[in-house]
């Protein structure tokens, strides 16, 4: 049958998600047509870009505000397409701000909308679950915690573990990339990794520097920086330039598989070194207003995804004034230098990824329950 599915991803990480299940969907509905706004990975699934996902890459609380009269205008003109197209189902990945607004013109358009990657409502802003009542036909989660929240909230959610799980693994062995990127093989390998957009990079630049610097002078490694496709090599270099930092052009699972040491900002990179079992140091930091803002609204016990599913502080949480070099330094040099904090790191970390696998593969399960609700509601119609 030749369906039409609307989906939408704001996010390079919610990109890759909803092209998984647009593949395993495409293996189902062979002459199903996809469109909607969509990034490089979802482009290459064969969705149509009616709005180019990199328009809705925006991090923060306030810095967001400067760029509401053009994202105002993609959810215009994503609505639009939707109306003209009449799709037969949406779904509508992560960027909940964007998403849940347009999730609601959706439902009373009639059309059933699939949510992947669950508001973090669990967090803050926990009103936003109201609309998710209304609205949405069901929520797919990738974290374990989170399908009790939704369903005591009343909201259809199922798990469907994390989509990254069977898919995060190493391409090059430890040698073949230590060779092709000229890397000293007597150093150990500290993966950094600033964060994929160039706000929240520039903000991570000077601690990191400043971080190397002084690990530097008591530990001499390797220091490998993957830059992202949204951000670019280029960016990376030019603010590296005369330190100790070799910026690549992505490979950033090689990396992390490969280090004894991920600095990573807080976020999706997070849970792909769990699931690679690379010890890290977390760290984060927003404008000051957004921090004031964000400390009023968010209540959780943890900032790190990676502490938020294991329930404990498995990983360092060096967030806004507390991410400083001389903290990142301390840091990183405990876990370099102490084979017990490591091992108790890695012990942790591999709890998590047990959490993060599903019984069956993530995006074949969200699939699985697209296609349900889809055939549901076509054998209704008829």
């Amino acid at each position: 049958m030749g369906h039409k599915i609307l989906v939408s991803a704001g996010e390079a990480s919610g990109d890759l998600y909803a092209s998984l299940v647009v593949d395993q969907l495409r293996a189902l509905w062979p002459g199903a047509e996809f469109f909607g706004c969509a990034g490089p990975r979802l482009q290459a699934a064969g969705v149509r870009a009616v709005v180019d996902a990199a328009s809705l890459a925006v991090a923060g609380l306030v810095e967001v505000v400067a760029h509401i009269p053009r994202i105002y205008g993609e959810y215009r003109k994503l609505l639009r397409a939707a109306r003209a197209e009449k799709p037969d189902l949406a779904i509508l990945t992560d960027s909940p701000d964007f998403h849940l607004r347009v999730a609601r013109e959706l439902h009373r358009d009639g059309v059933p909308v699939v949510y992947l990657v669950a508001p973090q409502a669990w967090a803050w802003r926990k009103g936003r679950v109201r609309r998710m009542r209304r609205s949405l036909e069901r929520v797919l989660c990738i974290f374990p915690f989170e399908e009790e929240f939704f369903r005591r909230e009343g909201v259809r959610a199922t798990y469907i573990g994390h989509p990254l799980a069977g898919l995060v693994c190493a391409s090059l062995t430890r040698e073949a990339f230590f060779w092709k990127h000229g890397l000293d093989s007597a150093r150990p390998l500290i993966a950094v990794l600033p964060g994929s957009r160039r706000g929240e990079a520039a903000r991570h630049i000077a601690p990191l520097l400043d971080a190397v610097e002084r690990v530097e002078r008591i530990q001499p490694a390797n220091w490998v920086l993957p830059a992202s496709a949204i951000a670019g090599a280029g960016f990376f270099r030019d603010r590296t330039h005369g330190s100790a930092i070799r910026v690549i052009e992505g490979e950033s699972w090689d990396a992390m598989a490969h280090a004894e040491l991920a600095l990573a900002a807080s976020g999706t990179v997070t849970v792909e070194a769990a699931l690679l079992g690379t010890p890290m140091v977390t760290y984060y930091k927003v404008t000051t207003p957004s921090w004031l803002a964000g400390k009023l609204l968010v209540d959780v016990p943890f900032y790190s995804m990676v502490n938020l599913i294991a329930g404990r502080a498995v990983v360092p949480e060096l967030m806004q004034s507390r991410m400083t070099g001389e903290n990142i330094a301390t840091e990183a040099l405990r876990l370099l230098t102490d084979p017990a904090a490591r091992a108790e790191m890695q012990a942790g970390l591999a709890e998590v990824r047990a959490r993060l696998c599903g019984e069956t593969d993530a995006p074949r399960r969200a699939a699985a329950i697209i296609h349900d609700i889809l055939e549901g509601q076509v054998a209704h119609v008829s």
